[in-house]
């Protein structure tokens, strides 16, 4: 029986696969005309398996492929290297080439004719830099007389943008084709699905099966890993139901430890300031590749795009997980308010919340307490965290504490716009929609409000909550507290007022 694969490259006999035949019809077109190209993409979007299926194939049609990966090779010595390089070649290849050094293994390869070589080099940034730049110069001298040698194609494999690395290396070795390796479609997506459902039997409702496309963006290795995950948990189910999904959703949020995850948080620990201002402040950024922030974000696969080129996040699995990773845990106050919270106080006899009451406490608390306990600072006292996560991460301890002491439950619903946050409440069977944001604009205040209602009337959701912290300089009559009905979505909006100098000033007592 196959099963949704985790790990490495994908076999189709044990693993539900997805051939994706017009990207590898793209790749037999570039290695039948004799190009020299580069894939390159985030971890887990299938390249792997995609140049496996490729190099069958192109064997099929009278190639013989060499795939050899170097992934840890930033710090090995050039023997090393080439005692890997020469066995893969002659294994693949049939041939017997000694180990001498990389400019001759070359000059060898363009005295053989009437054969079909193809390279692929997967993780090719993991070559070290030492000898990198002679491996690249090495492959630009049999580029350009390939039509005379048997080495047809090279393929060059990696994380980065490789046409970047390759300029900056060996900028006379121009490789003008780089082959795209997309995400799965929503369409692939379901189609992986179904292979699963046909072979099985078992189901998966059709929510959970558009959730796990939503919050994955589609990114394949975490399809498979939420789908691998779900039916591993639910054997003996037919129909895997919503509720089966959050538990796994859950399970990744809170205790999976992933290679990929972890290199997306440690990235984004590196640029802290700037991947703050994308999940809490609503400004639209520019997507410029030649920013270096920009670059690693991307590359890692945190943001790309959007049709207006304007950064937006690219996996919401990962826009959830770093909202807990910038979580400031050790402050103490879900301690102090849990002590003052008096949950059931704010449940109306029909078990409905009385925000009023719960919003207008927590006014008074910040009053009391404040923004400050909630911005981190460093080792030399500077504070690391922005105003805006403050206001966000303040809020969202207080109503966790309250949704925990009534046994509710509470998921963030982290979009892959920008500078927001969102919750879906759910307590005594009623649902309730949580969006809190920093004023920044009367413009941008008002179309909110239109995106609340707009969000709850497809969750199925009836009421909307709009908490909008705003300084006490602005006063205009036209931003007030209101309770408005859009399009049958009641949407509740408060605001929370704070002194900019008091709570983000300076602190005193930084040295």
């Amino acid at each position: 029986m196959r099963r949704f694969n985790t790990s490495g490259p994908n076999i189709p006999k044990n693993h539900y696969t997805l051939i994706r035949q017009n990207i590898i019809n793209k790749g037999l077109e570039l290695v039948n005309n004799e190009r020299y190209f580069t894939i390159w993409a985030p971890r887990q979007t299938g390249k792997s398996t995609y140049f496996r299926l490729l190099a069958n194939e192109l064997e099929k049609d009278g190639y013989k492929v060499a795939h050899i990966n170097f992934e840890n090779y930033k710090t090995t010595p050039v023997e090393t290297f080439l005692t890997k390089f020469v066995g893969e070649l002659n294994r693949f290849w049939n041939t017997n080439f000694k180990n001498t050094n990389i400019s001759d293994i070359f000059y060898k390869i363009e005295k053989i004719e009437n054969k079909k070589y193809v390279l692929i080099i997967d993780e090719v940034e993991g070559i070290n830099s030492k000898y990198f730049g002679t491996f690249l110069h090495a492959i630009r001298s049999v580029y350009h007389s390939r039509e005379t040698h048997s080495l047809k194609s090279v393929l060059l494999i990696g994380v980065s943008n490789i046409t970047g690395v390759v300029q900056d290396n060996a900028s006379p070795f121009n490789i003008a084709d780089n082959l795209k390796m997309p995400y799965f479609s929503d369409m692939e997506t379901m189609e992986l699905f179904a292979q699963h459902e046909t072979e099985t039997g078992q189901l998966f409702d059709d929510r959970v099966k558009q959730k796990i496309s939503k919050i994955t963006a589609n990114q394949p290795g975490l399809v498979n890993g939420f789908a691998h995950r779900l039916v591993d948990t639910n054997h003996n189910k037919k129909i895997i139901n919503y509720d089966d999904y959050l538990e796994v959703e859950q399970w990744y949020l809170t205790r999976v430890i992933d290679k990929n995850v972890s290199n997306v948080i440690k990235v984004a620990k590196q640029h802290r300031a700037f991947v703050e201002k994308l999940l809490f402040k609503n400004n639209k950024i520019k997507f410029l590749i030649d920013n270096p922030k920009i670059e690693a974000l991307h590359t890692n696969g945190l943001i790309t795009w959007d049709n207006d080129n304007n950064i937006k996040f690219w996996v919401p699995i990962y826009k959830k997980r770093l909202f807990n990773v910038f979580y400031p845990y050790t402050n103490g106050e879900g301690e102090r308010i849990a002590q003052h919270l008096f949950a059931d106080d704010y449940l109306t006899k029909e078990n409905k919340i009385n925000f009023d009451k719960l919003i207008g406490d927590y006014k008074q608390h910040i009053k009391l307490r404040s923004f400050r306990p909630f911005r981190e600072k460093d080792s030399e006292g500077k504070f690391k965290s922005i105003p805006e996560a403050a206001m966000i991460y303040s809020f969202e301890t207080y109503i966790s504490i309250f949704i925990n002491a009534i046994k509710g439950k509470i998921y963030r619903e982290a979009q892959i716009s920008l500078g927001n946050t969102d919750m879906i409440i759910n307590v005594k069977g009623f649902e309730y929609f949580i969006e809190t944001k920093k004023f920044y604009d009367y413009t941008n205040f008002t179309d909110g409000k239109d995106q609340i209602a707009y969000y709850c009337k497809n969750a199925g959701i009836e009421q909307g909550i709009y908490i909008v912290f705003i300084d006490n300089t602005v006063k205009n009559k036209r931003i007030k507290e209101t309770s408005k009905n859009i399009n049958n979505v009641k949407v509740k909006t408060y605001l929370i007022r704070y002194d900019e100098k008091k709570e983000f000033g300076k602190d005193k007592k930084r040295k």
